[in-house]
């Protein structure tokens, strides 16, 4: 079902680790071009039965294909099993992955967070509301955006399929993903490709100012 793409995204990947062998490009020296080993059908079943979802099957598609992480948009690729916790770095707090996610627009608090009319207790009540996991149940963390910014995929419940920002940390709440200029909803394989158009054009751009500097 996912062949013709599956197989466009392996040639865009090694035109782009072959066009930015400097890793000169947002991320790259992070990812370094590396793909995780691709995960088997057991690995797949045994992750959707610990977490009670059913991944959306384009992703599986790349994950039994292509790699389980690794290179990818941003700072890359997550491992699905280290996306299932809510916090990046802190492997003691687990997302609220196998609830279904409810939400089908942008979502945020409509708080001004720097009045100071509130005391130290209020906001800390209101943050810890604000941050609750059942905002980002049903999604799970599939790249880090940097600035406290996560990129996550709904895997059960409402927006099934589609690729969300997290941006909580910035009080921004919670967005379908348009970072790369897509005015539609990207589903994982759709997302992943894009983010290779963009990269191998950046990078074309790249070279014709370096063969036209004069030095």
């Amino acid at each position: 079902m996912y062949e013709q793409q599956l197989a466009r995204i392996q040639d865009k990947l090694h035109a782009l680790r072959n066009a930015d062998v400097e890793l000169s490009l947002f991320g790259a020296e992070s990812h370094e071009y590396v793909l995780e080993p691709v995960w088997t059908t057991e690995q797949m079943k045994q992750f959707e039965q610990k977490w009670k979802v059913q991944l959306p099957e384009d992703y599986q598609a790349f994950l039994l294909t292509v790699g389980a992480g690794g290179t990818g948009p941003y700072y890359g690729l997550e491992k699905p099993e280290d996306g299932v916790y809510a916090v990046l770095d802190y492997g003691d707090e687990l997302n609220a992955i196998s609830d279904p996610c409810t939400l089908t627009e942008a979502w945020n608090w409509d708080y001004d967070w720097y009045d100071d009319s509130r005391t130290e207790e209020e906001w800390s009540q209101l943050e810890h509301e604000y941050y609750d996991p059942k905002w980002s149940a049903g999604m799970l963390r599939i790249s880090d955006f940097g600035c406290g910014v996560s990129m996550n995929l709904v895997v059960k419940g409402s927006s099934y399929g589609e690729i969300w920002a997290d941006d909580r940390a910035n009080s921004n709440g919670i967005y379908p993903d348009h970072y790369m200029g897509n005015k539609e909803r990207l589903c994982f394989l759709d997302w992943y490709e894009l983010w290779l158009d963009q990269s191998l054009l950046e990078c074309e751009e790249q070279a014709k100012e370096s063969s036209n500097d004069p030095r």
